[in-house]
């Protein structure tokens, strides 16, 4: 196939990228030129954001567009609008963050959205600027326009630092606060996995929503965590400490310790219906192979691995973990 990546350079357009070459696709990456694309593929210089910016994709021909945008709904509407014509199929990676809070757990595509605009110029709440994305991408290519619906995205460049968090906390060893219960469910999609399976049904014309990540429990936050530990080599030390106490200390889930996500929360992110994706040959790859992989692109960069500005940092203070520890049984 002829692709196009809007974006193309981070993380999940990265991923993108990486299988579309891997898998013999002519690929062109439309960008700011912020961060250089891989080799192999037509680099196309541009602001979409900007008067004019778009100039560089007013010509050519594509059979598949993948967009990522995550801000202005206005950015989406403008590029499918260009694209109508010249463009076979329009995948908008969206999230499961568009459907109104709480999800019930075992939602499927079905359920309530918040509100959105494809109209929108400003990028407010995350959930609505999604939305906006999602209309913007349908109403330039109706049935012609499919929205992977994502959750937790992990695998090799991470931008947003969850599970690079995790890795070099467990590398540094000793005790390591894990926030229970073990056996707590995990629904998350590697990057490159949610870029096969939307090359894949992109080529044979699905479209609408799908909710695009793992069936629910697919891994647990031990297996997780545990696999970290393999992963690095190091001699830390789980702690298992339960979600009541790890609250009371006024730790943030999700941001103080990425993924982990209890109660109410836990329902909405890591309990989805995702049987429509299955159903289209969604295949998740084990969770050791997702930490195993990431801890070796981390290894391999020569400094601190890139976080994006527009997302608060993650992690927990050092001084909080090890009072939580102290009182761990």
């Amino acid at each position: 196939m002829r692709l196009l990546v809007l974006g193309g350079t981070e993380f999940v357009g990265r991923a993108f990228v990486d299988e579309a070459l891997s898998l013999g696709h002519e690929v062109s990456v439309f960008n700011r030129g912020t961060h250089e694309p891989p080799a192999g593929v037509t680099a196309l210089r541009g602001d979409r954001s900007a008067p004019g910016g778009l100039a560089a994709i007013e010509r050519g021909e594509w059979d598949v567009v993948v967009d990522t945008w995550s801000w202005a709904p206005s950015a989406v509407r403008d590029a499918a609008r260009l694209l109508k014509g010249r463009a076979g199929h329009f995948v908008y990676v969206s999230t499961r963050s568009v459907y109104r809070f709480p999800t019930p757990p075992g939602a499927d595509e079905s359920a309530p959205l918040v509100e959105g605009s494809a109209d929108d110029d400003i990028a407010e709440e995350y959930a609505r600027v999604k939305v906006g994305g999602e209309l913007a991408a349908v109403a330039a290519f109706g049935d012609r326009a499919l929205l992977a619906r994502a959750g937790l995205i992990l695998g090799p460049h991470e931008n947003i630092g969850r599970l690079p968090w995790w890795l070099h906390r467990i590398a540094k060893g000793g005790p390591v606060l894990a926030p229970g219960p073990a056996d707590l469910g995990l629904q998350y999609i590697d990057a490159r996995d949610l870029a096969l399976w939307c090359l894949a049904a992109a080529e044979r014309g699905l479209s609408g929503a799908y909710n695009t990540v793992s069936p629910p429990a697919f891994a647990t936050m031990g297996e997780l965590l545990e696999a970290c530990v393999r992963a690095t080599g190091s001699d830390a030390r789980l702690r298992w400490v339960e979600p009541d106490a790890i609250l009371a200390a006024g730790v943030a889930p999700w941001t103080d310790l990425p993924i982990w996500l209890p109660g109410e929360s836990h329902g909405a992110m890591h309990q989805g219906d995702v049987s429509k994706a299955v159903a289209a040959g969604l295949h998740c790859r084990p969770v050791e192979e997702t930490v195993a992989d990431t801890w070796a692109w981390l290894r391999g960069l020569p400094g601190p691995a890139p976080t994006r500005a527009d997302r608060p940092a993650v992690g927990l203070d050092p001084d909080v973990e090890a009072k939580l520890l102290e009182q761990a049984p």
